[in-house]
């Protein structure tokens, strides 16, 4: 006996996810025009943030979180001061250049660190290292003149400018604050641990004091 031949199955559309669309940004580079005026690109968009950087803390994490986040495919560059401009427009910190470097290269959200990074940002910079958007908290700093000119007023004229939130209640001057606030029993605790006298700074008499205190 014969049998009939079977059915052939149907064929059934395969289904697809839709592209991944990525915006780009004021750059002209890799940049096709979209509606509204954004471009589509495939190439991530470079954000960079700036700052001393000083006892890095979960505060400073934060707002490069936020910088990281602003864009899907950010690639996020830090750059950080050195000691000379930092201590000529600001004042002394309590980490050095390098120990300030390493502390954003161990940060996930970081990408890159540019070291001697300049105190204003200029059109060179952000062509040098290819920058489409600056992120920062929205407080005016003040130039290298000392003037109440913003650093990031160049920036944010070109609509370059992503503005990040400050952490309330964490700062480098609050832990230093801390720090001063106690320093007799920092510098008790010191001692206790095997500083001398030498290296915390302090004469013999004023230990007898600080003892005398507690």
């Amino acid at each position: 006996s014969t049998f009939p031949p079977r059915p052939r199955p149907l064929s059934l559309p395969v289904a697809r996810s839709p592209p991944t669309r990525t915006f780009s940004t004021p750059s002209s580079h890799g940049r096709r025009e979209g509606r509204g005026g954004e471009g589509i690109t495939d190439r991530p968009i470079r954000v960079y943030a700036d700052g001393i950087y000083d006892l890095f803390h979960f505060g400073h994490a934060r707002s490069l979180e936020q910088a990281k986040k602003s864009f899907p495919n950010a690639y996020l560059l830090v750059g950080c001061c050195n000691d000379e401009l930092t201590h000529q427009y600001k004042g002394r910190t309590v980490m050095t250049e390098d120990e300030r470097y390493e502390s954003l290269r161990h940060c996930k959200w970081v990408d890159e660190v540019i070291p001697d990074a300049p105190w204003v940002v200029t059109e060179e910079f952000l062509n040098k290292h290819n920058i489409d958007f600056v992120a920062h908290d929205s407080l005016p700093y003040h130039d290298a003149s000392g003037a109440s000119n913003d650093v990031y007023e160049f920036v944010k004229k070109l609509g370059k400018f992503k503005e990040t939130k400050r952490t309330e209640g964490i700062s480098t001057s609050d832990i230093i604050m801390r720090i001063v606030k106690d320093y007799n029993e920092y510098v008790m605790r010191n001692l206790a641990r095997g500083y001398s006298r030498n290296d915390l700074g302090v004469s013999y008499v004023k230990v007898c004091n600080i003892n005398m205190m507690l």
